[in-house]
């Protein structure tokens, strides 16, 4: 019989105990905003490929919007409880592989310094030149990325089920590229959040080494 996720009450008790322990009011904030910026992003990505036309690729992005929009509004906390659960009954009591974390978060910094070199781009001919000079860098960090996430998120559960979407669109799909095109700054903001969650998660991570 597989086990039932505990009441809510008792699951964020326990995300209070194995998250780091920075405000955790700070922490659900940062997953608020980035579900809200995830969810933008991506429904920007999904009338983009709509305007030229690219109706299959357009409804692919709407079906990743959709499957975020549980984490906005009211909706937030069953969201959180979703992957609380999977965090806790999967990673919250191992080792969550902080070596792969802390390359995450290498790599996440990589990618901002390349979207800082591109907002620096003033006309939309400077843009396009240095998306085209630069882009097989960030799509190498991009994959490299999400080949530490597979392995941080390595037990079958809605964190790793999201890494996967999000990855097989990147790589099928031309997700980065598309991103690129809109303007760096909401996909700079999406990677700024998930780099301070990541950061603190990963100082918990080495504290339990410890």
């Amino acid at each position: 019989m597989a086990t039932k996720a505990p009441p809510l009450l008792l699951l964020f008790t326990l995300l209070l105990i194995t998250t780091p322990p920075t405000s955790h009011s700070l922490l659900l904030s940062q997953f608020q905003t980035l579900f809200s910026l995830a969810h933008s992003l991506m429904s920007r990505v999904a009338n983009l490929r709509a305007s030229r036309g690219d109706l299959a690729g357009s409804e692919r992005a709407r079906l990743i919007a959709r499957k975020l929009e549980p984490g906005l509004g009211l909706g937030f906390w069953g969201a959180m409880g979703s992957m609380g659960w999977d965090y806790v009954r999967n990673y919250a009591w191992r080792d969550v592989a902080s070596s792969e974390l802390f390359g995450a978060v290498s790599d996440m910094n990589e990618l901002l310094r390349s979207l800082n070199g591109l907002t620096r781009m003033e006309s939309e001919r400077e843009r396009a030149a240095w998306v085209g000079g630069n882009y097989k860098a960030v799509l190498r960090a991009s994959n490299s990325l999400f080949q530490r996430l597979l392995k941080v998120f390595r037990q079958s559960g809605p964190l790793r089920e999201m890494v996967k979407t999000v990855q097989k669109e990147v790589v099928e799909g031309e997700l980065l590229m598309d991103c690129l095109e809109l303007g760096s700054n909401d996909l700079k903001g999406l990677i700024q959040v998930f780099r301070d969650i990541a950061l603190q998660f990963s100082s918990s991570s080495d504290r339990t080494d410890l």
